[in-house]
Order: C-alpha cells, then structure tokens, then sequence
C-alpha cells in the first residue's frame, strides 16, 4: 500500500501497548498493586496467614489479588491517555516547550 495506507498507521494493539508499556504508566500501576493487592490480601487471606496456612495453591491466589490491581490501573491509564482530550494536550505540549525550564 502506499503513504497513508492502513500499514503505515500503527495498529490498536500496538499503539495500546506502547502507552500501557510507558514508563509512568507502569511505576503507577505498580504503586497501586502493591498498596491496593497488600490491603486485599489482607482482607481475603490474613487469616490463613497468621495461621501459617499458606499452600502453593494460596500463593498464586495472592499473586492473582496482586495482578488485579495492576490490571486495573493499567487499562484506566491507557484509555485515559489515549482519550481524545488527552491526545490533544499530548501534541500541544510537543510543539511547545514547557515554560519555566
């Protein structure tokens, strides 16, 4: 195909990734899982851990109760910084630089 062309734009899936792989994107995905999936764990398997009651089968639910907030963090972050209000402030802030620098 020629400029302009479906295979000159990047697709969805890559285009997610790349702002879901972006560097404060994942730092605040991962401050949310620790501090949201500690309280989960907390709430949904304290009890099994003060009784020293932690199989193989309770680690990888507590793993999943990890994940499930860098899940979520993620995919908000994502569609906000791909709304288009966000696009617009994104380009506007490239073709000025930031005042006060």
């Amino acid at each position: 195909m020629g400029m302009g062309g479906p295979r000159d734009r990047p697709s969805v899936a890559t285009s997610f990734l790349a702002v879901a792989l972006e560097r404060t994107v994942v730092r605040r995905a991962l401050l949310y899982a620790v501090v949201v999936g500690a309280v989960l764990i907390a709430i949904n398997h304290g009890d099994a851990l003060l009784a020293g009651d932690v199989s193989a089968v309770r680690w990888w639910k507590m793993g999943l109760t990890v994940l499930v907030p860098y899940t979520v963090s993620t995919l908000s972050s994502v569609a906000a910084l791909r709304s288009p209000a966000s696009r617009a402030q994104r380009a506007e802030g490239e073709r000025s630089p930031a005042e006060g620098r």
